[in-house]
C-alpha cells in the first residue's frame, strides 16, 4: 500500500529544494520523522524465525503525530480514558467554522489564531447556556480542532461535544436543556464573533483583517449526537486523525498523487489528483505548531472543576465504572520493544525471535 511516507521518500527532496527557505520548523520536522519512520534511520531490533531460517528487521515509529502510521490505536486510548468525564444524559456536537477570509490569516499567525478560535468560541457556548431560555447553569464542554476539509484543503474548525444539561450556580440542582436543543445557533455565532473580534483587538494582527469580516454572519453548527459514550466515540477518531489516511491514496504515477475522499454533500465518493508538490503542501499545512493542545476541556470538563462536575454526576445518579488512568502516556514508551507484540514472520507466521537491537543511525560511531 501506498503512504504519505513513500511520497514524502520520493519528493521531499525536491520540495524542499523548492521550498525550503520558506518551511517553518514544525514543517521540517513533520517531513523528517514521516520520511524516516519505521526505517533504518531510526533504529529498531533485528529477529530470526527459527522456521525458515530468515533474519527480519522491525524499525521503530516516529511517532509523530501528524503521522499516519503512529496514530491508528491513540484514538481508541483515548476513549478508554475519557470514562470518567460521561455524563448520563443526551449529548450536541457543536462546530465552530473560521470564516474563509481569515484562513490566511491563521495560516501564517497558527498559535495565535488557534488559541483565539478556542478561546472565543468555549466562551460563546458557555455564556448562552447560562442564559435561562436555555440551560440556566454551567455545561461542560470537550473540544477538538480540525483544520482539514475531506480533499486536504485548509478550513480551521472547532468540534464540542456539549451534555444537555448544566449544573446550576449554587450546585444543588441540574438543570436540562430541551432533547433535541441546546442553544440558538445565530445568537450564538454573532456571540463567537464578537468574542473573537474582542480578543483580535487586542493582538498586533486585528489591522490585517477586512471590515466585512465582522458585518457576515460565521457559520455555528449545533446537533443531537446521542448519549455519551456515543459522542466520544464519535470524535475520537477526530483526536489523532491526520489530514489523510494511508488507505485513501490510489496511486502515485508520474509526479502526480490520487486519492479519494467524500463529498460534504451526500457524501459521494469523489477523487481529487495533485501534483507531489502540493500534496506535500497540503499536507504540511495541517500539521500544528510545536506542543500545541489540540484537545480542550471547559465548564464542568475543566479539570479544575472536577468538584464541581462530581456533584453533577452525584445529582444524575451517574457512577463511574471504569476509573481514569493517572497519566496519559502507557507504562512502557512506544517505539521498544516491549512496548510490541511478539512479531511473527512474515513468510511462515511463526513467532521470531530476538537478536539484538539496532541503534539510529545518529548513534552508530561514524
Amino acid at each position: 500500500m501506498i503512504g504519505v511516507a513513500d511520497i514524502i521518500q520520493a519528493y521531499g527532496a525536491s520540495y524542499r529544494a523548492k521550498y525550503g527557505s520558506g518551511l517553518i520548523p514544525s514543517h521540517q520536522r513533520a517531513l523528517a520523522d514521516i520520511e524516516q519512520c519505521r526505517t533504518e534511520a531510526l533504529g529498531g531490533h533485528v529477529y530470526h524465525c527459527d522456521g525458515c531460517d530468515q533474519a527480519c528487521y522491525r524499525y521503530h515509529s516516529c511517532q509523530n503525530r501528524h503521522c499516519p502510521q503512529c496514530q491508528h490505536q491513540a484514538g481508541q486510548q483515548w476513549l478508554e480514558r475519557q470514562q470518567g468525564l460521561l455524563l448520563p444524559v443526551p449529548y450536541f456536537m457543536v462546530t465552530f467554522t473560521l470564516p474563509e477570509p481569515l484562513r490566511r490569516l491563521a495560516r501564517s499567525n497558527q498559535k495565535v489564531i488557534y488559541n483565539l478560535l478556542f478561546r472565543a468560541s468555549a466562551a460563546a457556548v458557555q455564556e448562552l447556556a447560562r442564559d435561562p431560555r436555555f440551560v440556566g447553569g454551567q455545561v461542560g464542554l470537550v473540544g477538538v480542532l480540525q483544520t482539514w476539509a475531506r480533499d486536504l484543503s485548509y478550513h480551521p474548525h472547532i468540534h464540542y461535544l456539549v451534555p444537555g444539561g448544566g449544573l446550576s450556580e449554587d450546585g444543588q440542582r441540574w438543570l436540562r436543556s430541551r432533547n433535541a436543543f441546546l442553544v440558538h445557533v445565530k445568537p450564538l455565532s454573532r456571540l463567537f464573533r464578537a468574542k473573537f473580534r474582542a480578543a483580535l483587538q487586542r493582538t498586533d494582527l486585528f489591522a490585517q483583517v477586512p471590515a466585512e469580516v465582522w458585518r457576515s454572519e460565521w457559520v455555528v453548527h449545533c446537533q443531537p449526537v446521542g448519549n455519551g459514550l456515543a459522542a466520544l466515540t464519535y470524535l475520537a477518531p477526530y483526536i489523532f486523525r491526520v489530514a489523510l489516511s494511508n488507505n485513501r491514496i490510489e496511486k502515485v504515477a508520474e509526479g502526480r498523487v490520487t486519492f479519494r475522499y467524500k463529498a460534504a454533500k451526500g457524501g459521494k465518493a469523489k477523487r481529487c489528483t495533485l501534483p507531489a508538490e502540493e500534496f506535500i503542501r497540503r499536507f504540511l499545512q495541517h500539521v500544528l505548531p510545536k506542543s500545541f493542545v489540540k484537545v480542550r476541556y471547559y465548564g464542568l470538563f475543566s479539570p479544575s472543576h472536577r468538584a464541581r462536575l462530581a456533584q453533577a454526576k452525584a445529582l444524575l445518579g451517574a457512577i463511574d465504572t471504569l476509573s481514569e488512568p493517572e497519566g496519559d502516556r502507557a507504562a512502557i514508551e512506544p517505539g521498544t520493544a516491549a512496548a510490541e507484540t511478539i512479531p511473527t514472520c512474515p513468510r511462515c507466521g511463526q513467532p521470531l525471535r530476538w537478536v539484538e537491537s539496532v541503534p539510529p543511525r545518529w548513534a552508530r560511531p561514524p
